[in-house]
């Protein structure tokens, strides 16, 4: 065991998630609340590297499908893991600790993606069936699919009749399997992240920066917001106007959930399947698309992905052209770099 989910480890952890979720992978209070709920009635979950595991030990990957913008009003009921766990007998915190199940240092993306099949076991060639999608009522479906970009399709219908929201697992795997196809210490690398802000003296931003080695886009304030949800996505832009230093600058952000790209006056400054984070200029909590709005004081960071997305199949999966974009895929640090 490396060490139990406390309450200081689960805010550390909820902080790191969200500057790893690149604006998206879902609102990170809200499960922060649930998991300490859980921690208080069950105990602290054990978080455990996959080398612990016995090789046959199944590995559940789950979390949420659909709009985040839905997600902050449609709150999950608590019981969504152990409905997905009895249909296929490890999950996020909160279900964890109230299934006294463990909690695996790894995940299928080492951020967050909007689509199904953009996870490390695709890549890998683990099957994405069974999968399982329940909502906080009970409602519950099974389903087997030809490839992941089908189970894309019919979980997302699903979730969108659900309500635009809905808990999932998908790609059920071994920990033998897991060791060579997920991103291992994810967990860790965002309780650390997360303590990295917490524990700053004067300039949170500039150490949260210092922790992951990102490049500082643009600071400003956000001069326009454009969002809709539709379709279990939330889509639109979001412009960031320079203050101070980057005074007369605008940066245009575009999202699918998460932040996409990071445009300036056309110039692509960063894309994915490299991380794009907005935070808060004061506090460097991360600020997910749902919930920017006009008139916030912003700095806008991005730092490179995990090395298996700029594998060619990563890039293929994960890279601007995957998302409809005209153009290839350069690290981060070619884009934003030559800018500094």
């Amino acid at each position: 065991m490396k060490r139990l989910l406390d309450s200081d480890s689960l805010r550390a952890l909820s902080r790191g998630c969200a500057v790893l979720g690149a604006g998206g992978g879902g609102d990170t209070y809200i499960a922060l609340l649930q998991a300490l709920q859980a921690t208080e009635d069950h105990g602290p979950a054990p978080l455990v590297d996959l080398d612990e595991l016995p090789d046959d030990s199944l590995i559940m990957p789950c979390g949420g499908i659909g709009a985040p913008t839905v997600s902050i009003e449609k709150i999950e009921n608590g019981n969504e893991g152990e409905r997905l766990r009895e249909q296929l007998e490890l999950l996020p915190v909160a279900w964890a600790a109230a299934m006294g199940l463990p909690v695996a240092d790894a995940d299928g993306m080492g951020r967050a993606f909007p689509e199904v099949p953009q996870v490390t076991m695709q890549l890998a060639g683990i099957s994405p069936s069974p999968a399982v999608i329940t909502d906080e009522r009970g409602n519950l479906i099974v389903f087997s699919t030809i490839s992941g970009q089908w189970m894309e399709r019919l979980e997302r219908s699903a979730a969108d009749e659900f309500g635009g929201a809905a808990s999932s697992t998908e790609f059920t795997l071994t920990a033998g399997q897991a060791r060579g196809a997920t991103v291992r210490n994810s967990v860790s690398l965002a309780i650390r992240i997360g303590e990295a802000i917490t524990g700053a003296v004067s300039d949170p931003v500039a150490a949260l920066i210092a922790e992951i080695r990102a490049f500082r886009l643009i600071s400003g304030k956000v001069s326009d917001v454009e969002r809709q949800t539709r379709g279990g996505w939330v889509r639109g832009s979001v412009v960031v106007e320079g203050l101070s230093t980057d005074a007369g600058r605008l940066i245009r952000l575009e999202l699918q959930n998460e932040n996409l790209v990071a445009l300036e006056r056309g110039k692509v400054l960063a894309s994915v399947p490299d991380l794009i984070t907005v935070l808060d200029s004061e506090t460097a909590d991360a600020i997910a698309t749902e919930r920017i709005h006009y008139g916030q004081r912003v700095t806008v960071i991005a730092f490179p992905c995990d090395p298996v997305w700029r594998t060619e199949k990563g890039i293929a999966a994960t890279g601007p052209r995957a998302f409809g974009y005209d153009f290839d895929y350069l690290p981060v640090e070619e884009l934003a770099g030559a800018t500094t």
